[in-house]
């Protein structure tokens, strides 16, 4: 039986963040360990929080608006680090695990000076910039992905290829398979555009099955997350084509239907893409062009030269090009199935108990442990002295 320890996770402000920390603190709690979690306001009110995790909100400050407000997010940062440290005596952690975001830096800083092991996990396939400040003083890093860019090759004997952590539900899905797709069946489409959907899906997704032949339309299924200003434009236009659709600001039963579909419009964020790898559903993913550092465009690297996805950026994203594309896919026999065997070979199911055991394998023995190692070992020690006496 594992004995209980401390964790502290500390994440930022973002879905991104939040969702791959909540996963982890969910594991830890699971195996028995008390969990505490730093982050900011905006971030604890992101849903999804196991009920049993303790929250804390620490000054951090963003480094922007030129050098006054690089003075700000110092004296923040210095705030942020000097409560972050009295709460790791107080809680007394056996490992602090960041997931990046500036909210993460000040108990990073704090693992550092306080000489409390410390794990960065990076969600993105380029190296975020408080990762990347991070991972030369951390002793491990945890990543998503086989290729990250900006990671400092001196850093490389500490690098994890562990995975994002996903839902249960999203793994079952892999376990069901791929939804049957008959011949003159019922093709299911699903759009999603990141926490608050993205207009440039409402404007070129309809416009693109509007021109699929006939035939195709007759058997389309659509589901598609939109912003609240598009919705009832977006509507409109699938109902003139003659297409079942349903749109609604937020897909409050996502894994539902992810299961269901055979084709997805998405942005391009880390979660989105191991969802969809672990899912192993075929994708066409249009990144979000102004993501810090572009990761968006880097995130779907593998899953595009595995042949599971395909990507477009936003510039070429335009209704002749997608039109094209569902087509082929849609009507090609066999193709979407043979896409969505090739996304689930991308996906890593088990990064949420890998990165458990990753951050576990950091954390000293309690003391009982130590003591009754030490006895055993020199209870062994002296049975070899006995021997070798018994042998003279």
């Amino acid at each position: 039986m594992t004995a209980t320890r401390h964790y502290l996770l500390a994440a930022g402000g973002t879905g991104g963040h939040m969702l791959p920390a909540y996963a982890l603190a969910g594991e830890l709690i699971a195996r028995g360990h008390r969990v505490a979690l730093v982050s900011d306001d905006r971030g604890l009110r992101i849903p999804g929080a196991p009920a049993e995790l303790e929250t804390h909100v620490l000054p951090a400050g963003r480094v922007h608006g030129g050098p006054v407000g690089w003075v700000k997010a110092a004296l923040a940062i210095r705030k942020g680090r000097a409560m972050a440290i009295d709460l790791i005596r107080d809680f007394d952690p056996a490992v602090v695990v960041g997931f990046g975001g500036y909210p993460s830096l000040p108990s990073l800083l704090a693992a550092r000076a306080t000489k409390t092991p410390s794990v960065i996990h990076e969600q993105n396939a380029v190296l975020g910039r408080t990762n990347r400040l991070m991972a030369g003083r951390v002793d491990a890093i945890a990543v998503a992905y086989h290729h990250i860019r900006r990671f400092p090759p001196a850093c490389a004997d500490k690098r994890h290829l562990i995975g994002n952590p996903v839902r249960e539900e999203i793994i079952a899905i892999r376990e069901d398979g791929y939804p049957p797709l008959p011949e003159d069946g019922i093709v299911r489409l699903l759009v999603v555009g990141g926490s608050l959907g993205a207009t440039v899906l409402s404007d070129v997704v309809p416009a693109a099955v509007a021109m699929l032949p006939r035939a195709l339309l007759d058997r389309l299924q659509v589901v598609q997350q939109c912003r609240e200003t598009d919705i009832e434009t977006v509507r409109a236009k699938y109902a003139a084509l003659g297409v079942a659709a349903e749109c609604a600001p937020y897909i409050t039963d996502f894994p539902e239907r992810l299961r269901w579909a055979h084709l997805v419009i998405a942005r391009a964020g880390a979660s989105t893409v191991a969802e969809l790898a672990c899912a192993g559903r075929p994708a066409v993913f249009v990144p979000y062009p102004h993501a810090m550092d572009d990761h968006q465009t880097y995130n779907v690297g593998d899953l595009v030269a595995a042949g599971g996805a395909i990507s477009i950026q936003q510039s070429d994203f335009n209704p002749a090009a997608l039109a094209k594309h569902i087509q082929r896919m849609a009507l090609e026999p066999g193709a979407l199935e043979e896409a969505a065997d090739r996304a689930a070979s991308c996906g890593l199911p088990d990064a949420t108990r890998d990165l458990a055991d990753l951050v576990e394998s950091f954390a000293a023995p309690p003391m009982m442990d130590v003591i009754r190692v030490g006895a055993s070992a020199q209870r062994a020690a002296s049975g070899v002295v006995a021997a070798r006496r018994e042998a003279n």
